[in-house]
């Protein structure tokens, strides 16, 4: 009995905190089953850089830059990203269980497309890409190809 009180605790921290992001950021929907880490690592992008989410979803894209272009978004606990499709530009983030994330990826979907279109699927099925290389590729990315991160007023 005490690991059902332990699960129902845990659950209602969860529900709790889900609860929390949905009052302060009512576009997004935060499902505890398939949309939570996805819909963070979206919140995270608008918050901090040049994009404004996509209210209605697209194929492969969450979100624009101010000068129109087309970015999707990727978040992960785990140690690879995704994507399926070459997309136009490609933010990818590392969360971590005390409320911290990385950069991992900011720049042209090209970038990675180049480095990983040997692999068998790519372009047709959602393929799983290491953290670490997809790390190394976004530092090879120029600055001026990058997302910028958003101004902060200093008051």
């Amino acid at each position: 009995m005490a690991n059902n009180k332990v699960i129902s605790e845990a659950l209602g921290l969860i529900f709790q905190g889900i609860e929390r992001l949905k009052d302060a950021f009512p576009n997004r929907k935060f499902t505890i089953d398939g949309r939570l880490v996805g819909d963070i690592g979206e919140v995270i992008a608008e918050l901090e850089y040049d994009v404004t989410l996509d209210t209605v979803q697209r194929p492969h894209y969450d979100a624009r830059t101010s000068d129109g272009r087309s970015v999707q978004i990727k978040a992960t606990f785990k140690d690879s990203l995704t994507f399926v499709t070459e997309p136009d530009y490609y933010l990818g983030f590392k969360l971590y269980a005390d409320g911290k994330y990385e950069e991992v990826f900011n720049g042209p979907g090209s970038v990675l497309y180049a480095r990983f279109q040997g692999l068998k699927d790519i372009g047709t099925k959602l393929k799983s890409f290491p953290i670490r290389e997809m790390r190394r590729l976004s530092e090879l990315v120029e600055q001026d190809k990058r997302i910028p991160k958003r101004q902060v007023s200093k008051s």
